[in-house]
């Protein structure tokens, strides 16, 4: 498969495929080529004109006051990658980095940065060989763009950084050249153009929104999962309701669940008669508790895809106009909002999801078999699931305080408000995947619930879900390794195969 970047087109979509699949091959666009060479030929006309311009001819942040004579102006690119890679931590996550690099490429393409067509092409050669640069985690203040990242990115493209190769940290030239792409030597603008930009929040945010959309969907296959096994009633889902207060959120989750529950057994086995006015919040609530979540998510996805095609380095350049532009496109602000939303969006799917979880657990509060074993005592059953569950929602807790309402000057106060996107960003991934662990949780203890109940068969699509969850863990009374049943169906709710066991056509959840 062919990806062609031309600066206005990449998706959510795009970006999880090619961050995952080392198959899918990259190239920019010819009339983004030409849009690069015009801005690049810009550069070039300015430098021989002698033209005073920040970070061409000048020094960077607190230096800008500084002038760069015309022979050190391809050194002062390659210094600013050198002293820029300060980098800390652990190493981004495979699909992270190549996300970056796809993401800084399609950024180039809008033909505003100034940059060689070559130095793209090795940027894109780099990708299509399945070259991952090792990039330390920690070191963005979010605002000059996300500043260490990007340059411990660019590094590697000169040669003086490091690739990880089958997990091991190799130095870039060697790797470069095994795969036929030499060193970059860069030319003027173009260490600035490589590194101004958000492109690790934005990684981090695009590669969580397209988790985040399948995740909000489980989440409602889990909780009518639970809803059946509690012998819950499905009335607090009739659209009447939900048509009076119309969030699109809200009347798409009650939809899923009427669907999902539609023909259960158990269902119409207490349908009538069994004196149930209400459930809890946790199983009432859903279409709006999922909802409100789902509505953040794609009010995030939009925030998202409109900055994976914007032009976010400075200066800017308008080669029609003749005209480069010093501005702010490289604040984190927009991105550290959505992403510090997001978390908490993701968050309370997890918070809810526990409370049902508790509910399928505690004899008192759902009426199935104490910790969902018949030998209590003997057996512990998913007590501890629920311990587990409980842990991973009170650290949600504090990873959802907001990093973009903290700022803290940089560069002698140049720079005297940045954005903490990165660090938004970074807890964000740490907030999914927790939520991903909770809700297979429940998606375990749920299966069990429904079990308990045979000879009773719930709906059609949750028995698919229940099957999908057999084939891998065949249901057994006694006790087993608990981590080992909640890794596997832990993969089934992060790659999403639980959800294609249901709606392989995603037609059914939507």
């Amino acid at each position: 498969m062919h990806l062609y970047l031309t600066g206005s087109s990449l998706t959510i979509d795009d970006i999880e495929r090619v961050a995952h699949d080392v198959s899918v091959r990259i190239d920019i666009a010819e009339h983004a080529r030409e849009r690069v060479r015009a801005s690049r030929a810009a550069v070039d006309r300015w430098i021989d004109e002698g033209r005073v311009i920040y970070g061409m001819t000048t020094g960077f942040g607190e230096f800008a006051n500084v002038a760069i004579s015309r022979d050190d102006v391809e050194r002062l690119q390659e210094n600013l990658i050198i002293s820029h890679s300060a980098g800390t931590g652990e190493p981004l996550p495979k699909e992270v980095v190549r996300a970056m690099m796809v993401l800084r490429i399609n950024a180039l393409a809008k033909g505003y940065s100034g940059i060689r067509e070559t130095t793209l092409d090795a940027l894109v050669g780099m990708v299509n060989a399945g070259i991952v640069p090792y990039i330390p985690s920690q070191g963005s203040v979010g605002s000059s763009g996300d500043l260490a990242p990007l340059s411990h990115l660019a590094l590697c493209l000169i040669g003086r950084g490091e690739c990880l190769v089958d997990g091991v940290r190799t130095p870039s030239a060697g790797v470069l050249r095994a795969h036929g792409i030499e060193p970059v030597r860069l030319a003027a603008k173009e260490g600035l153009a490589l590194i101004n930009g958000t492109q690790m929040m934005c990684a981090f945010g695009a590669l969580t929104v397209a988790r985040a959309r399948r995740l909000a969907r489980t989440a409602d296959l889990a909780g009518a999962l639970s809803l059946d096994a509690l012998q819950g009633t499905d009335s607090a889902f009739d659209d009447r309701l939900h048509a009076v207060r119309p969030h699109p959120g809200q009347r798409q989750v009650a939809a899923n669940l009427r669907t999902l529950l539609h023909g259960s057994q158990i269902r119409e086995s207490h349908r009538t008669g069994d004196g149930k006015v209400q459930d809890a919040y946790s199983l009432r609530c859903m279409p709006q508790v999922h909802g409100a979540s789902r509505d953040a998510i794609e009010y995030a996805a939009s925030v998202i895809e409109r900055e994976m095609n914007s032009a976010t380095d400075n200066p800017l350049i308008f080669a029609d106009d003749d005209a480069h532009i010093q501005g702010g496109n490289f604040h984190g602000q927009p991105l550290a909002l959505v992403l510090d939303f997001l978390a908490i969006a993701l968050a309370e799917l997890a918070s809810i999801s526990e409370r049902r979880t508790e509910r399928l657990v505690n004899h008192a509060l759902g009426g199935l078999p104490r910790f969902l074993t018949r030998e209590g005592g003997l057996n512990s059953g998913m007590m501890i699931a629920q311990y587990t569950a409980a842990a991973l929602v009170s650290e949600n807790k504090v990873l959802a305080h907001p990093a973009s309402v903290d700022s803290i000057p940089t560069s002698a106060n140049q720079e005297d408000h940045n954005s903490m996107g990165s660090i938004a960003a970074r807890k964000l991934w740490d907030v999914m995947r927790n939520v991903e662990s909770v809700i297979s949780i429940e998606v375990l203890c749920a299966s069990r619930g429904v079990e308990m109940l045979r000879p009773l068969k719930s709906s059609v699509h949750l028995e698919r879900a229940l099957g999908h969850v057999r084939d891998r863990l065949p249901f057994v009374e006694h006790d087993t390794v608990l981590y080992h049943d909640m890794e596997l169906v832990r993969t089934c709710v992060a790659n999403g195969s639980l959800l294609t066991s249901v709606d392989p056509d995603h037609s059914i959840i939507l």
